[in-house]
């Protein structure tokens, strides 16, 4: 699948070395925007990760691949030749491991002294940890973000990888990149961006910071007003065994929720009463237990309750708000999320499906190194 669109991006180079997670993440955003990303595949190296054809690596989009043998002075000149051409270069490997291949953060910039030379790491490039293996669960245990997900009284809840990975790593690594570039525009000097999923998950929880800091947020798991505990704030299951949320808020909203909901506000407790939430709860809960998810559609769809369905990843795709506004695209029979965000004047795209590892060796040193 290609598209004509060129994106805000056009016509900057990046080298990403071939990784997982978070430095795909941000190099599948670069590329749908519209640079021209070459993925480095370390020729010869064994399969990491979960084994899938490379048509499902969706986070491998939009970008061509080059294979090269790292440890041969040959490959590292390739790859050398290649940085000489870059605006942008990004690494997820623990530290040091670049500069053991002599293409370290010094090595690049020495040839190539406007070079933005991205790194993102679980822990960062310094601290007693910086060595230490880990991934997206470890990273957030330390920030205090997984402490504070679950049920009152129970264990922390593992979430999805999305809060380290992909928002504390990969859109920190993103927004860190482009920042740089855009500097080097004016000084003509590269830097380089240390990207730890630590310090972004930490940024992700400024404002829950913030709400400590002012004793309205407690430590307690389920007890605070965004965690689950607040009755207008939470998740509950229909008569059907479908799940719905609410998010009123505002007093206005709640009030609009209490009323489609068929509720007398009357015969409620107060609603900023913290004490007596689980028996707010209840009631909800009861309400909704009643009725099937299509009833409650029927009474809430279109309304300021702040309510939404929970779907499933077979459901979102088809939803109508996805569908209006084209949130997913198909590309080779595999559904995927499309392009964000969205540019008035210059679209982002899926320029193509993933690659087979290599698949472009001759294409790119072809093309990057003919001038």
């Amino acid at each position: 699948m290609q598209n004509s669109s060129n994106g805000p991006l056009d016509g900057i180079r990046v080298i990403e070395m071939a990784g997982f997670g978070p430095a795909p993440f941000c190099a599948m955003m670069l590329a749908d925007m519209g640079a021209d990303v070459v993925r480095i595949e370390r020729a010869n190296a064994p399969a990491r990760g979960i084994p899938i054809p490379p048509t499902f690596e969706v986070l491998n989009r939009s970008r061509r691949s080059v294979a090269l043998d790292l440890k041969t002075e040959t490959g590292v000149a390739t790859l050398l030749r290649l940085v000489d051409k870059a605006d942008m270069l990004i690494e997820g490997f623990r530290p040091g491991v670049m500069e053991r291949l002599s293409i370290g953060p010094q090595d690049c910039l020495a040839r190539n002294p406007a070079l933005v030379y991205g790194r993102v790491t679980g822990f960062g490039q310094t601290g007693p940890m910086a060595n230490v293996a880990g991934h997206d669960l470890n990273y957030i245990a330390l920030t205090g973000a997984l402490h504070a997900i679950g049920q009152p009284d129970g264990d922390p809840v593992v979430p999805l990888n999305l809060i380290g990975d992909f928002g504390g790593g990969g859109m920190l690594l993103l927004a860190g990149m482009l920042a740089a570039h855009i500097e080097s525009l004016h000084s003509g000097k590269g830097q380089v961006v240390d990207a730890a999923m630590v310090d972004g998950v930490n940024l992700l929880m400024a404002s829950t910071y913030g709400l400590r800091a002012a004793g309205v947020w407690r430590d307690a798991r389920g007890s605070n007003l965004l965690d689950g505990a607040a009755p207008w704030y939470g998740v509950y299951r229909t008569c059907d065994q479908r799940y719905v949320s609410f998010a009123a808020v505002e007093p206005r909203f709640y009030e609009e929720l209490i009323r489609r909901l068929g509720l007398d506000p009357e015969t409620l407790p107060p609603r900023n009463d913290h004490a007596a939430w689980p028996r707010l709860r209840q009631v909800i809960a009861d309400a909704v237990a009643a009725m099937t998810l299509a009833e409650i559609e029927q009474r809430l769809a279109d309304s300021d309750a702040c309510y939404a369905p929970v779907l499933s990843m077979a459901e979102a795709p088809h939803h109508p708000q996805m569908q209006a506004r084209g949130s997913f695209v198909q590309v080779d029979g595999v559904v995927q999320p499309a392009p964000a965000p969205r540019f008035s004047r210059t679209p982002a795209s899926v320029r193509s499906a993933p690659p087979a590892p290599g698949q472009h060796t001759e294409e790119v040193l072809n093309d990057w190194l003919r001038e």
